[in-house]
């Protein structure tokens, strides 16, 4: 059952990128708005000092960590064979979609639309940069709000979502958890999103009460999304139900056990929900550890339900800083924790506790994920999180998880009170003004995209780089067999002109059985910022989404791709590796065509409040609004003011789009 776009959603490919610059005018002339950001000058009508509270948008920008004493080998050799079958180590087979979103559903609105009609287009145009990369993009909308989500046949007001009200009228909580209440609108929603870009969607049975099993998403989402949704996730984080009050004290491992079992077989018996053995679990965060759940015999009763074995983990936590009264002790110091994310151990650490299980799972033909994660628990650590680090440290993490035979990795959304965020629309009283914020790792999805490509028969290997320097991280890729991308990191600050290295690359020899196959010359894209600790200035290939309130979700500038031309004789290429940043390696032109093609974007002129449309001659804008300008002549805009451009018979093309309100365009 699709149910196709409506009216609010008008899409057009070829439209102007609106990162366009815009010029601020006083009464006497064109200004320079200060504190800009990003590839272009830029000035938002709304903003105010308040804007610096919510994480999403903050100011705080750290000092870069000095270098390594001592610094490691700034020139050294990687040699690798040119066929996958004279490599050792390689992954599994991987897609190009392994970094996809897990989103919160409690924001849904916010950030994927309004309702069936009404899509957010920013989040639809950065959903096809991926796709267009990788082939699709697998999202889930979920969190900790799915455990107390309930479908409902309709809301007032025509919402699609809600925090549900207690007697008194206020939202009602399940401990630190808003409960929701949706309607079948927001699947319809979901729909439509998979109907124009390749999106595949993991939604959430709620496990608060096992009792009382409410598994009608599963129902409607199955005859509403049909093999647009992937799986269903029972039990988020069930490690921590006990601690977060969800369950008694006692509660453990054989409880889950049970308890899924309840659910598993409440779906064989639901005749209406055909996946019955699509189920995501067990979602854990690190409290229990894999083998001690599956000691249960979890693994042997429900194998046959599940399609993938997930966990969900963060490498930190700033909950302190997020509930200063929960007990979390003293609140973590950003800078002191912002080397952790700047080194190749911390994705190494990251996977080393799920060795075990990615092999489980593989042995079992399952999907193995990491179903939510990102830099840190409790909204991130501001500064760190949405810092050209944690781009550098998202793209390193990534392929880490893909050569330890993880099968994705979900980067978490949530609200405006998070500063890990992919992505963010602006707070909805500015949201005529402003655009929204891409977040740093936005720009590690479209490298994990390119590096892993759309054939799906991409194999990773760590090469342990440089002797194994955690600075210095190095991946083969191979694809159908051949050698095809490599991917370079460099985690260090320069400073004084230090800190960029440089790649002797050769490829087959005699040391692997196999001639010379250095090409003659090779491709290189370049996810740049520069500093580690930049938030705006972000480029991957030389386009960027732009800084702050600044995106519609689509690239803008030149794409640029380098080449290098190799020392075929010697069988060498030099592949400089700026600090910091990370590099993409195409060794063929056939490499890089497979995951660079045209991307399809697109832009509406629908927005939710319901006054005029005007086009304004910029020559009228120019002398209209300034300071003190009741003394100038069009000294105002507002609908009824003596002084406006209606006083002096200026010429306003009125555009008038049912219960729409759309932007004020300048000529």
């Amino acid at each position: 059952m699709l149910r196709l776009l409506g009216t609010l959603l008008f899409v057009v490919v070829s439209l102007p990128c609106a990162l366009a610059a815009v010029t601020v005018y006083g009464p006497f002339g064109p200004e320079s708005p200060s504190g800009a950001s990003g590839a272009a000058p830029w000035a938002t009508l709304g903003n105010t000092n308040w804007l610096n509270a919510p994480n999403a948008y903050n100011n705080v920008q750290l000092q870069p960590p000095p270098l390594p004493t001592p610094l490691p080998p700034m020139a050294f050799p990687i040699a690798v064979p040119s066929q996958a079958q004279n490599m050792p180590g390689l992954s599994i087979p991987q897609r190009g979609d392994f970094w996809g979103f897990s989103i919160e559903m409690s924001v849904v609105q916010q950030v994927i639309g309004k309702n069936a009609s009404f899509i957010q287009v920013p989040f639809l145009n950065m959903l096809s940069a991926v796709v267009e990369r990788a082939g699709r993009v697998r999202i889930r909308v979920g969190g900790n709000t799915q455990e107390t989500a309930t479908l409902v046949d309709s809301l007032p007001d025509n919402a699609i979502i809600e925090k549900a009200k207690s007697a008194d009228g206020t939202p009602t909580q399940t401990g630190q958890t808003p409960t929701l209440v949706y309607t079948p609108e927001l699947l319809y929603l979901l729909s439509n999103i998979s109907a124009l870009v390749n999106a595949k969607w993991y939604l959430g049975i709620p496990m608060n009460d096992t009792t009382h099993l409410r598994l009608q998403i599963a129902e409607a989402a199955d005859a509403i999304l049909g093999e647009n949704v992937l799986g269903y996730q029972v039990g988020n984080e069930p490690d921590l139900y006990a601690s977060h009050g969800h369950r008694p004290p006692t509660w453990n491992e054989t409880d889950y056990f049970n308890e899924f079992g309840v659910v598993v077989n409440a779906l064989k018996e639901y005749p209406k929900i055909q996946s019955k053995n699509k189920l995501v679990a067990p979602s854990l965060q690190g409290s229990w550890t894999p083998e001690d759940l599956f000691a249960t015999g979890f693994l042997d009763s429900y194998a046959s339900s599940l399609d993938v074995i997930a966990m969900e983990h963060y490498p930190d936590q700033n909950c302190a800083a997020e509930f200063p009264d929960g007990g979390f002790g003293p609140i973590k110091d950003p800078q002191t924790v912002f080397p952790n994310y700047l080194t190749h151990a911390s994705g190494q650490n990251l996977v080393k506790p799920y060795l075990n299980t990615a092999g489980i799972a593989q042995g079992l033909g399952k999907e193995f994920m990491m179903f939510e994660t990102n830099s840190a628990s409790c909204g991130g650590f501001p500064g760190v999180s949405d810092s050209f680090g944690s781009a550098l440290w998202a793209v390193d993490y990534g392929l880490q998880m893909a050569y330890s035979n993880f099968t994705g990795a979900l980067l978490h959304v949530g609200g405006q009170n998070v500063s890990y965020n992919p992505f963010t629309p602006p707070p909805t009283n500015l949201s005529v003004f402003d655009q929204w914020t891409v977040g740093p790792v936005m720009y590690s999805t479209l490298f994990m995209a390119e590096a892993l490509g759309t054939t799906n028969s991409t194999r990773v290997v760590d090469l342990f780089a440089n002797n194994g320097n955690e600075f210095t991280p190095a991946y083969a890729i191979y694809e159908e067999h051949a050698l095809a991308r490599i991917a370079l990191v460099n985690f260090m600050n320069e400073q004084d002109g230090v800190g960029a290295y440089n790649v002797s690359l050769s490829i087959g020899g005699v040391q692997f059985g196999e001639p010379n196959d250095t090409p003659a010359q090779i491709k290189v894209k370049y996810l740049l910022a520069s500093s580690v600790s930049e938030k705006d200035q972000i480029t991957w290939a030389n386009q960027t989404f732009g800084g702050r309130f600044q995106a519609d979700g689509r690239l803008s500038g030149t794409e640029i791709v380098q080449t290098i031309t190799c020392d075929q004789g010697a069988n060498t290429c030099q592949i400089p590796v700026p600090a910091p940043g990370a590099a993409l390696v195409f060794l063929s032109s056939d490499a890089q065509n497979a995951v660079d093609p045209p991307t399809v974007t697109f832009s509406t002129t629908a927005v939710t409040k319901a006054i005029e449309t005007l086009t304004i001659a910029s020559s009228a804008l120019a002398t209209s609004n300034g300071h003190s300008g009741k003394d100038l002549r069009l000294s105002g805009t507002s609908k009824g003011s003596s002084g406006g451009a209606n006083a002096i018979a200026i010429p306003l093309r009125l555009t008038f789009t049912s219960s729409l309100l759309a932007f004020l365009l300048l000529r």
